[in-house]
Order: structure tokens, then sequence, then C-alpha cells
């Protein structure tokens, strides 16, 4: 298990480009598989959950060719709707993998994901949103083994505005010439990347970035698509400069892609300038203008934000309520600031009240999921004094290369 060694203090100063968006590549790689040809999938980040999803589909007869961040996948070869037990309980996204499955094969049998431990994060949308469209499922020995025989389309409502049931009614839809209508889909980011890249692919869909979609569809082909850049880890690097006092240009950052994040940043004092592709973040004066931060669906404040913006708060004059009602795991990691010395009171498993500013001390740090990993990182930089901070493997499944893209910026950080 690998760790870092972070000494705090030193102000972050440069440039840095944004990677390619985790959540929407994770979505990308599978629905690739429902081409008749290779795709060219460009921008791809190095990640860990990457890793995993393109063993898995190797697993299934993809052929995977990977240079840099380009990956080609070549979906002739698939033989298998098996999806492998232990890859798929890496990572949450391998459920996935059961739409382009059932389109290519009519079966899929899946094992319930894993990923991070921020609460309960049920399937019952996703399986609901199967079975309207005609699935049958049933459940064996923890699998669950899934038939497609009587495809449905018309209109589908989905019981909550879920971000990976609206990706897999996307793929699937698309492999039917009628139209299959989506109410109440979700509107995030990376949903409209892949419906950008089915249509790229011969797909029809109209309605992206709104809460209906008409989707129809046949014989789709390979394509090149570039992955759109995170808007999470953008977020993320405006808060290290932030917090640290420093100058940073982070380029490849769209910004109607950070709106209500940016609204939020601002009410913290965060001061900064936009371009059409990036943004500058300038060493500013923290006062929250604010009372309550609530994480929200799209295009509220991203939940995966708000693990970073507690330690924002913690560097910021005032008193603040950060709140989110998605995760009731997603707060468990502020025992670590408290014992850093950050006035942080836990109200209940979703909200915590945060008074600032406070200084942070040094700490021996373990990373509990992906973003809370990353803020006990960016708590390690204006910590005094050297933090070990422990199982980074799980922040490197989000964010690629963070050490040394952080070192670039001048962080003092070793890992061993």
């Amino acid at each position: 298990m690998s760790k870092l060694i972070v000494t705090g203090g030193r102000k972050l100063e440069g440039n840095i480009s944004l990677s390619g968006n985790k959540n929407s590549v994770l979505k990308l790689i599978p629905a690739v598989l429902l081409a008749d040809s290779p795709s060219t999938l460009t921008n791809v980040p190095d990640i860990l959950d990457v890793s995993v999803v393109l063993q898995l589909i190797e697993t299934l007869g993809a052929k995977v060719t990977r240079d840099g961040h380009s990956v080609t996948i070549d979906p002739s070869g698939l033989h298998s709707f098996d999806l492998d037990p232990d890859l798929s309980a890496k990572f949450r996204a391998s459920v996935v993998l059961a739409a382009p499955l059932l389109v290519k094969f009519g079966k899929a049998i899946v094992t319930p994901p894993g990923g991070d431990q921020i609460g309960d994060r049920f399937l019952d949308t996703h399986f609901s949103m199967m079975q309207k469209m005609g699935v049958e499922m049933r459940r064996e020995d923890g699998r669950f083994f899934l038939t497609w025989n009587k495809k449905k389309t018309g209109t589908l409502f989905l019981e909550e505005a879920s971000v990976t049931a609206t990706e897999m009614a996307l793929m699937m839809a698309t492999s039917s010439p009628d139209i299959t209508v989506v109410e109440n889909a979700a509107t995030e980011p990376h949903v409209t990347d892949l419906g950008k890249l089915l249509i790229k692919m011969g797909a029809k869909i109209t309605g992206l970035g709104l809460s209906t979609l008409s989707i129809s569809g046949g014989k789709l082909k390979g394509v090149e698509y570039r992955v759109m850049p995170d808007h999470i880890e953008g977020g993320t690097f405006v808060i290290a400069s932030a917090i640290t006092g420093g100058h940073i240009k982070i380029d490849d950052f769209i910004p109607e892609d950070h709106r209500m994040a940016l609204i939020n940043l601002a009410n913290m004092g965060v001061k900064f300038e936009l371009s059409k592709n990036s943004i500058e973040v300038f060493p500013s004066k923290l006062v929250a203008t604010r009372k309550k931060f609530k994480a929200q669906p799209w295009p509220g404040f991203p939940t995966d934000l708000m693990s970073p913006f507690i330690v924002l708060a913690t560097q910021t004059q005032g008193t603040v309520l950060c709140h989110d009602w998605m995760y009731e795991w997603r707060m468990f990691f502020v025992d670590d600031l408290i014992s850093m010395g950050a006035n942080i009171f836990i109200a209940d498993p979703h909200r915590v009240i945060v008074s600032g500013p406070t200084p942070l001390m040094s700490d021996r740090l373990f990373c509990k999921d992906i973003r809370a990993g990353i803020s006990v990182i960016l708590a390690a930089l204006i910590a005094d004094g050297r933090s070990e901070i422990e199982n980074i493997e799980v922040v490197q499944r989000g964010y690629e290369r963070i050490d040394e893209r952080l070192r670039s910026l001048g962080a003092e950080i070793v890992t061993k």
C-alpha cells in the first residue's frame, strides 16, 4: 500500500490542464461496445478505475489497445455476457456494462458493484428502468441474471434522476429504431458526453442536458471521440489554489460545467477570472457570504465536490453549514479534519457546521474514499508540518497522477 508524505505550507502556483472526466469515461468505454467496429477514445485519464474497466471488457472478448491517453476498443470479439465478479467488485460503474451486453447478447450476468463506501447506493432505479424496458431478472448466489427477450419502447419515467440509470437507458434505447422517451432523466455533463458519443456513433437523441430525452437508433459504428475534461477535478484544483493562497491557471476548464460550483466558491471569497477554456485563480481573502451550502442534482452543486469544499470552509472566515443529503457516510472523513484542528460540529450523518479559519496541524491520515482522500491531501497541503497519508490507491482511482501534478505546482510531496 502506497502512501504520501506531504509537508504543508507551500503556495501552489503555475499552470495545469484537467484530465479526462472519470465519471464520463467509465460510461463511454461500455458504450463503444455497442458499435460494429473499433472506436478510439482520446483524453482518457490514467486512473485505476479505467484500468479495471478495460481489464473487465477484455475478459468479455473485446480487444483493447492503449497508447498514453488514447484507447482503441474493438468489440468484434465479444463472446461473453458474464462479468467477472472480482473485477466488478472494484468499482461502482461496473453495473453499466449490463446495458451493452443486453443489447449484444440479450443476456447479462452481473455482480453487485463495489466502489467507495459513502452510503447506500441501491440498484433499485437501475433495475426498475431495465424492467420497464422488458428485461427479466432473477437473483441467485448473490448475482443478477438478466435476460432481454422482448424489447419495450415508448415512454419511460425514472423513479429518480439517477445518472447511471439514465446512461444505461440511453445505451439500451439506441438498439432500436423505435423511439424511447426517458423522463426525469439526469442532466449531468457526463450524461451529455455519453449522448454526444452515441449520436456520433449513429444514434438519434434529442434533449441532451434536459430532463426529457428522446432516443432511437439501430446499427452503431465505431468512431473517434474525446473524453470531456473532469469538472470535479477542476473544482478540486480551484480549491487547492484558494486554500494555499496560490495563483493557478487551469486549462481545459469549461465554465458551463462549473456554474454552481463557481457561484459557491465565489460566495466563499475565492477570486478568479474565466476565459473560454480556462480559469485563473488568484490569492484571495476567504470570507463566507453565505451560511448554507447543499449538494444537489445537476445543475446544482455536485456531491463529489462537497468533501473538498469542507476543507475550503476550514480556511474561510465565517460559520457555514455543509449539507449532503445524498450519501450518509460522505461526512465521516471530517473526523480527520477535526483531529488536525478544524472547528467542525457534526450535526448528523448528512450535515456539518464548519467555523473558520482554523490552522491545521499535520497528522497521520487514511484515504477512506476518492473524494475524502483528495480532501485529506488538500488539508495536508495547508497543515503545519509533515503528514503521512495512507491508502492513496483510493485517490488514484479517480485522480490522475495527483502527487506528480501537485508537485508541478510547487507542493512538497513524496510518494513511498
